[in-house]
């Protein structure tokens, strides 16, 4: 697995030119319907008790301010009010998002918590005399606009009653300050801290911004629950900078919102996404006990001679730390060796964590793929392509995509696309998709990265045309992983629901440290290239990443930070 960000070649072309104004976003929709899930608690039920307080998600909207200033060019926001609230809940704030995408996002509203009804799962019991929702004292103007855009725009920060916090911004078409029942205000207590994410609209003659949010702490642990809304400055702030507004916060410990098995089991037919392959992939995924069938073997640092695994991973050792004291590694025989190294397809299936993602509010199902062998690199050198003998490869290679889906309603709602040390969430409105809503993921030739659409993505410097080729298409080679998966581990459900493999919990390294003789290779290449293009030596290695050169062995899922933790991006 190989580090930097990867830029694809491939840019998209907007159909409209820099003078036509972009249509208003419409809605969008999955490709095919969503089934009736099997019966469980509060899975796709619409509502989600967070404690004190339930929550509904709107996803339907009223238009109140665009800004088209930027003439058509994508980046133009809209502010919408949202609409159709339930009886008895309050709006929190208001949703903005681009012009160039389809309309597709939610805000939450919220309800103080009744005593003891049938929808509720455990009771919560606060310490606080005070109501969970209050009206803000009055709103604090943070910009308006000029007539360069269309019409005036106006953005309120509610000022909260001592205690509370706000949890959004409300945007008006007027200069009149909102009215003090247009929104409600959070008890403090039931609120966590949420920090900027991306950037939706830099104003072009004034510092104003504005940006969507996500709770500051993330992960299956975390109880912060995104309220959908978003937040502007005319002021600079930091990615970790605590907000003058809040997320709420799950307090709730059943997390009755999360499916059950069969209702995992369901999503899983439904979404599971079909992984394609390169044309001319040569080292292939298997199954892990396919790996231990066909020869891998256990070492333990002092011993020169490795020991065979059981199918099942049982005589691996469990638990502990990564500490070096044992790896893993091919048969010792060439053609054993040799064999490994391509893989088997036809054993291949996608080894499944589900977890609970911002506050149980959405569902992770993270999809890991195993394949024995990463192949070496291929060099992009401006209009040179080098497939190099050695730099690159390593013994094991774990990946993985996470579909994220929404506990209010069962929909699929972004893929997560792991690329070497980093990634991507994808929205569902951009991703391909096979057999109804299963989406497609592309994985590079011999590095294993997933991509959302087929291409070749440079890993290294864009600007100067230098790094490691990352290519995706489709192909003949391919797992079908609603299919052909099995579920290792979802804690969530108590103990004894899903029984974790024995080689989970093995948490050293699957393939010995590789430290490669890359100074010869990258020798090799800056002689072959003219002399009016070359760098010096030094400045050639800058533009590689450093695991190219050198790196430990891979360890297992468990191992990864985004186990517990968020994806990285």
């Amino acid at each position: 697995m190989l580090g930097c960000e990867c830029f694809c070649w491939h840019d998209k072309h907007s159909d409209y030119d820099e003078f036509t104004p972009l249509p208003q976003p419409q809605p969008f929709s999955l490709p095919s319907p969503i089934p009736d899930w099997p019966p469980g608690q509060g899975f796709a039920t619409g509502k989600i008790n967070l404690g004190e307080l339930e929550v509904v998600k709107i996803t339907k909207f009223e238009s109140v301010w665009s800004c088209d200033s930027l003439h058509g060019k994508a980046k133009g926001p809209t502010f919408y009010k949202p609409v159709g609230i339930p009886d008895g809940f309050f709006c929190l704030g208001y949703y903005c998002q681009p012009n160039d995408q389809p309309l597709r996002g939610y805000v939450l509203v919220a309800r103080e918590r009744e005593g003891s009804t049938p929808e509720v799962y455990r009771d919560y019991d606060s310490d606080s005399d005070f109501p969970a929702l209050k009206k803000p004292v009055n709103y604090s103007l943070i910009w308006s606009s000029d007539l360069d855009c269309n019409g005036c725009g106006f953005f309120w920060l509610p000022n909260a009653p001592m205690g509370y916090k706000a949890m959004g911004i409300l945007v008006t078409d007027t200069p009149e300050e909102p009215d003090d029942n247009e929104v409600r205000c959070v008890r403090e207590d039931l609120t966590e801290t949420c920090e900027i994410k991306d950037t939706i609209h830099v104003a072009s003659a004034d510092p104003f911004q504005v940006w969507n949010t996500r709770p500051c702490k993330r992960g299956m642990c975390c109880k912060g629950v995104s309220v959908g809304t978003f937040f502007c400055s005319t002021y600079f702030v930091s990615e970790n900078e605590e907000l003058e507004i809040a997320c709420l916060k799950n307090l709730d410990p059943t997390l009755h919102a999360m499916p059950d098995l069969n209702q995992i089991h369901a999503l899983i037919n439904h979404y599971g996404a079909t992984v394609f392959f390169h044309p001319d992939e040569d080292c292939l995924p298997s199954s892990v006990q396919w790996f231990f069938k066909n020869g891998a073997l256990l070492y333990e640092d002092g011993e020169l001679k490795g020991k065979s695994i059981d199918y099942r991973g049982s005589n691996l050792p469990s638990g502990g730390t990564n500490d070096g004291a044992f790896w893993i590694d091919l048969p010792g025989d060439n053609n054993g060796r040799d064999n490994v190294k391509k893989g088997n397809l036809e054993s291949a299936e996608l080894y499944v964590h589900v977890k609970p993602a911002v506050g149980g509010t959405f569902t992770d199902i993270v999809m890991w793929i195993f394949c024995p062998f990463n192949g070496p690199a291929n060099l992009k050198i401006g209009l040179m392509n080098i497939q190099m003998n050695k730099l690159g490869q390593h013994v094991s290679d774990w990946e993985h995509f996470t579909l994220r889906i929404s506990n209010f309603t069962g929909e699929l709602w972004q893929v997560y696309f792991s690329q070497h040390s980093g990634g991507e969430w994808v929205d569902a409105f951009d991703l391909e998709y096979i057999e109804g809503n299963k989406p497609i993921v592309y994985s590079s030739r011999h590095g294993h990265a997933s991509f959302p659409h087929p291409g070749t993505y440079l890993q290294g410097s864009v600007k100067l045309g230098i790094g490691i080729r990352n290519d995706a298409a489709r192909s003949k080679y391919f797992v079908d992983s609603s299919t052909r998966y099995k579920i290792i581990a979802a804690e969530y459900l108590g103990d004894g629901v899903v029984t974790e493999p024995c080689w989970l919990n093995y948490m050293r390294e699957w393939g010995p440290t590789i430290v490669y003789d890359s100074r010869s290779e990258l020798d090799r290449i800056i002689n072959m290239l003219p002399f009016f293009v070359r760098f010096s030596v030094e400045n050639i290695f800058d533009l590689f990443p450093t695991e190219l050169y050198g790196e430990e062995g891979p360890t297992g899922p468990k191992e990864k930070d985004n186990w517990e933790g968020d994806e990285r991006c």
